[in-house]
């Protein structure tokens, strides 16, 4: 017999995958190596898609866009 609590979880899960699969998703070609600094990008980074930059480096550059967007 399955109880309220069994049901609220699996409606939780379900709400969670919904949420996984309304991500875009991006279908072009990562780089195996960071443009930016030679190293090379992790299997699991470049599953994401277009990927050109290792995390360090896209860490940087995020920083810096953030910063500059203040100056106009």
């Amino acid at each position: 017999m399955v109880d309220l609590v069994d049901m609220a979880e699996d409606f939780r899960a379900l709400q969670l995958q919904e949420q996984i699969n309304a991500r875009p998703q991006f279908h072009a070609v990562s780089n195996f190596e960071c443009d930016e600094c030679g190293d090379v990008i992790p299997e699991q980074r470049r599953k994401l898609g277009g990927v050109t930059l290792c995390v360090t480096c896209q860490g940087v550059l995020e920083a810096k866009q953030k910063h500059h967007r203040g100056y106009r």
